[in-house]
């Protein structure tokens, strides 16, 4: 049937479309699989005793929506035309539920990274009054609220259907999906002001580079990073300084990507761009943004270094936690375990 429908006429223009229907169902699929797979391997990779974080929880939920999202295009892919409790379901709901989340996930950056720089701002000098299982809780609810508040902002908008509905008529084959504004902003934002820091630090930054040396502590390996203590210096200068070494060494290949992304005007699908890589990205700009405005009260305990999964802070306030310590005119050691 499929053969003969290919030969004529009518047929061939079926038979293209069917096909293009189908490569583009294969993309999505794959695209998502790969999401997939690097949503979990990084919540994998990540150390297990890490301090609840309203961003950790975020994460986590991202993955789940994802994981969901990869399972129901393997049920429409695989059945192709089914019905369920009274709906009819195809291949073109795979895109459909693709620019949904798009549209969804787009509009969600700015409250998510305002709520955890608040979660930050408040619990870096562990000033909360709320115990650890209310907290968890806390986070939790605001995951729930942020979600079903943006797939209601999307559905309940006639300007969204509109907009779907142009697209599907305008080309029915394809999938066209909305890139974020804010994710972008964001980006641009980052690299202004990290550009901006090394500027003003570049000196200090490559002098303590160049001082680095790998060294191996009880058969781990650490880097070792000698320091003069400066008393013209102003103490939040030096952090800035090692803020910005702890965060380059850990996220250069994301930070040189902004700035690739931010140059060329490249616009990623916001389904996509909300990723957890990304997340812990902007998690740990978020916590270095917060220790250097908050430097004098930040509660120097072993629980607050545990807020990152992936960028040792500590090193930044060593010997910075010791208000009496004498300057010293010969270098001192500072080591970091990698």
């Amino acid at each position: 049937m499929a053969a003969r429908l290919c030969e004529n006429g009518s047929g061939q223009y079926h038979c293209t479309h069917g096909n293009q229907t189908l490569e583009t169902s294969c993309v999505l699929l794959l695209i998502m699989l790969g999401k997939v797979f690097l949503d979990f391997f990084m919540l994998q990779v990540k150390p297990k005793n890490v301090k609840a974080s309203f961003m950790g929880y975020f994460c986590i939920s991202v993955a789940l929506l994802d994981l969901t999202l990869l399972l129901i295009f393997c049920f429409i892919f695989c059945f192709e035309d089914f019905a369920l409790w009274g709906m009819r379901f195809t291949r073109y709901h795979i895109c459909l539920f693709t620019q949904i989340t798009s549209l969804t996930c787009g509009i969600l950056h700015y409250p998510v990274y305002l709520v955890a720089a608040l979660d930050y701002y408040t619990t870096v000098s562990q000033t909360s009054q709320f115990s650890k299982r209310g907290q968890k809780l806390l986070y939790v609810f605001a995951v729930v609220v942020i979600w079903i508040s943006g797939f209601f902002c999307i559905l309940k908008v006639p300007a969204v259907y509109e907009e779907l509905e142009i697209q599907k008529s305008v080309s029915p084959y394809q999938c066209p999906v909305s890139a974020s504004l804010q994710s972008y902003s964001v980006s641009c934002a980052m690299v202004l002001l990290l550009g901006t820091a090394l500027l003003a630090r570049w000196k200090e930054v490559v002098t303590t580079l160049l001082s680095a040396r790998l060294v191996s502590i009880s058969s781990q390996p650490a880097l070792m990073f000698s320091y003069t203590s400066n008393t013209t210096t102003c103490f939040k200068w030096q952090l800035l300084s090692r803020l910005l070494i702890c965060f380059l060494g850990t996220w250069a290949p994301l930070v040189v990507l902004q700035v690739v992304v931010v140059f060329l005007g490249a616009r990623i699908p916001a389904y996509v761009d909300m990723n957890v890589p990304w997340l812990y990205f902007i998690n740990s700009f978020l916590l270095a943004a917060v220790y250097w405005c908050r430097c004098h009260e930040v509660e120097l305990a072993e629980g607050t270094w545990s807020s990152d999964p992936f960028v040792s802070w500590k090193f930044c306030f060593v010997p910075f936690d010791n208000e009496n310590t004498e300057p010293a005119d010969e270098p001192g050691v500072v080591i970091v375990i990698c």
